[in-house]
């Protein structure tokens, strides 16, 4: 399969949310949301691939001294520019993964280099990738998981990770993709627990679910994500809170995660904090009946510093703990596993082939008696593209529980025209619905999300969405 990238353009759709999403330092209210479309020609033939990604604040870094429009979003979009460089240089390359190997390696030197950090510039990375790979799937006439596990790629493991020499896509990846996953619902620091949380003035009109019990009734949820703010003042209280009503609303089937959101700024501190936490008779009895993992509770620069493995190894009863965004590099995961980390997270953002790397490293790592994690977290992704190209992944990589929090934030596909609406209310009808106001909405089933659909598309998404009606954004 010969492969060469001739043109790529961009396009954007501003988005406000239904209400702000705390999380970490930031709050979101609105957010740019890029479309990457890319001409790709294989074996002779030009193929379109797409996709998409929400921009949002204070995730790729963590400044509070930036201004988002100023800064952070110039960032990115450098970021970006620049893979798509790097992604059309004329050449022809033999197969997917010698294209995607030259940009990866290309884009972290030209990061070193400029002192860009590695989770921000892989960013740029991921759309390239992405786009390539829909337009790989369209040619190929498959899905997303028959051309991984039958590595039509040409994927090499171990020249991303030596350690995995000698292991196949179909080595690591699962025998069939999930055809549905448990949707773990996001619990923002600002969100309304009950309807008595909300202020008249902030009453929302558009008849979807605002609080978390209204959320828990409409959908049957029973997995669940809890923001910490790091301020045991607000966390101890808010969590008192969630252990009754999760309790009282779901029962012994609830599940759920915290996130730490790098509010912590090394592991002995959030250990404090922790052991604070559960020294509340309520909360305890929560965690130990229900918790999965912690996700990502100390700030990247200290997350995988040294000494972080004694403050873990010395914790008799430290729960498990991931990180996220602490994953940036290649090595970023065998370095956590050594001190004493249980595994990482999968976003699309960070790289798909990456997530195929560590589900490889998390196989041949765990034993009976370390069990080690490959989660499904969120930034707000929402379809047409993005989130239904999201959980094709985690359908292919065997995830079960998937956080989601873009549905909840953002009504549904309402900012999106008409057309676009209709040709994705029947490409993917298992997977949205229509309300009775006719907003085209995510179509959450006794707490999961059925992915049927997603799953016989080529990466996710059936057809390509016609992009003229977007903006054109010269980055």
């Amino acid at each position: 399969m010969s492969m060469q990238v001739h043109q790529i353009d961009f396009h954007r759709l501003d988005m406000k949310t239904r209400f702000p999403f705390r999380y970490g330092i930031a709050s979101m209210s609105e957010v740019p949301h890029l479309f990457v479309r890319m001409h790709v020609e294989i074996d002779n033939r030009i193929w379109l691939g797409t996709a998409s990604e929400g921009l949002p604040p204070k995730w790729f870094t963590k400044n509070p001294e930036t201004d988002f429009k100023a800064d952070d979003l110039p960032e990115m979009l450098t970021v970006i520019k620049q893979a798509a460089h790097f992604a059309t240089t004329g050449t022809t390359y033999r197969d997917f993964f010698s294209w995607w190997m030259n940009l990866t390696e290309r884009q972290t030197v030209w990061a070193t280099e400029t002192g860009q950090p590695p989770l921000l510039a892989n960013l740029g990375v991921s759309l390239m990738e992405r786009a390539a790979l829909d337009a790989t799937c369209r040619q190929q006439k498959s899905s997303l998981f028959t051309v991984l596990v039958q590595n039509r790629l040409g994927i090499e493991l171990s020249a991303i990770r030596s350690h995995l020499n000698g292991m196949q896509p179909a080595d690591v990846l699962p025998p069939q993709p999930r055809n549905r996953v448990q949707l773990r619902h996001t619990i923002g620091l600002g969100d309304p627990l009950t309807e008595s949380d909300i202020a008249a003035d902030e009453k929302l009109e558009d008849n979807l679910p605002h609080c978390l019990t209204s959320n828990i009734k409409r959908y049957g949820l029973r997995y669940f994500k809890i923001k910490l703010s790091g301020n045991l003042d607000a966390d101890l209280p808010r969590m008192q809170v969630l252990s009754k009503l999760l309790d009282k609303q779901v029962g012994e089937s609830m599940r759920f995660t915290l996130d730490g959101n790098e509010q912590y700024a090394t592991m002995a501190r959030f250990q404090e904090h922790w052991q604070k936490l559960n020294s509340d008779t309520s909360i305890r009895r929560m965690v130990d009946q229900s918790l999965l993992f912690v996700e990502q509770p100390v700030h990247r620069d200290s997350a995988l510093l040294p000494e972080v493995k004694k403050t873990v190894s010395d914790w008799q009863d430290a729960p498990p703990i991931i990180i996220d965004e602490s994953d940036a590099e290649i090595d970023s995961l065998p370095t956590a596993l050594k001190l004493g980390y249980s595994g990482t997270s999968h976003k699309n953002c960070k790289g798909i082939l990456k997530s195929i790397a560590a589900l490889g490293t998390i196989k041949k790592e765990q034993s009976v008696n370390r069990q080690l994690i490959l989660s499904a977290e969120d930034l707000g992704n929402i379809g047409p593209v993005a989130l239904l190209q999201d959980l094709a992944v985690v359908a292919a990589l065997g995830i079960s529980h998937a956080e989601r929090n873009g549905h909840h934030y953002f009504a549904g596909l309402g900012m999106f025209p008409e057309p676009i609406q209709n040709q994705t209310a029947i490409d993917h009808p298992d997977l949205y619905q229509r309300e009775p106001s006719g907003l085209l909405a995510l179509r959450p089933t006794q707490g999961q999300l059925y992915l049927d659909s997603v799953n016989a598309a080529p990466l996710g998404i059936s057809q390509q969405i016609e992009l003229q009606h977007f903006a054109r954004w010269d980055i």
